[in-house]
């Protein structure tokens, strides 16, 4: 059985990637850099109305849309991969909380970041502060999540989960990582270990590559 996901590399849709390669899923991925203009945007449309990435087809031609969705689904749809807690497991709602936190309050800043103009047309001025706003915005909620969470060896303790493949991949865009360590140091420790899984290398490498001058 095979999947197919719209996304790409650097995007939302890494985690989702990451924990199908995890869990040894065969999918291909349909290359749509959505930020780049309304022609990749259309190669997401009929999959998701949104023209958003990631959206995954199911085996059976169900879609499933919204990263946070997915790697939830993918958790309990593959219990043998143990990347997320069950219903029964008391680490469950917070499991819950931090999926949802990420893309409500952090995920969504970029939909406004990426084109400010959206929200102020070509004010250049008003498209800057837009994007210095957002930045400190996403700042805050790493440091209010991190002041929540109780890490172990992992964000929800010993066990890797999805909520680990999310924070990994989203601490890496703006304000970046360096910031990221210096607001969120306990989860700092944990997406370094994310980062070093010898599972997870020729992906990391090949779908969201650290630059020269990117803080590790």
């Amino acid at each position: 059985m095979s999947f197919t996901l719209y996304g790409a590399a650097g995007s939302g849709s890494v985690p989702v990637e990451a924990a199908m390669t995890l869990i040894g899923l065969d999918y291909k991925v349909i290359e749509a850099v959505t930020w780049e203009g309304e022609a990749e945007r259309d190669k997401v449309a009929l999959a998701n109305p949104m023209s958003q990435i990631p959206a995954l087809i199911l085996p059976d031609g169900e879609i499933l849309t919204e990263s946070a969705a997915i790697l939830i689904w993918l958790a309990d749809a593959y219990p043998e991969a143990r990347l997320g807690p069950r219903l029964d497991d008391p680490r469950r709602a917070q499991f819950l909380r931090w999926m949802t936190f990420i893309p409500a309050a952090i995920y969504s800043m970029f939909w406004v970041r990426d084109e400010p103009s959206r929200l102020v047309g070509d004010d250049a001025a008003a498209q800057e502060q837009i994007k210095q706003r957002t930045a400190e915005r996403i700042a805050a909620c790493w440091r209010i999540m991190d002041s929540q969470i109780t890490p172990g060896h992992f964000l929800l303790g010993d066990k890797l989960s999805v909520l680990d493949l999310y924070v990994a991949t989203a601490s890496r865009w703006t304000p970046r990582r360096a910031r990221f360590h210096v607001e969120a140091p306990r989860m700092a420790e944990i997406v370094r270990r994310v980062d070093a899984l010898p599972a997870l290398q020729d992906f990391w490498a090949a779908r969201f590559p650290f630059g020269p001058n990117d803080a590790v």
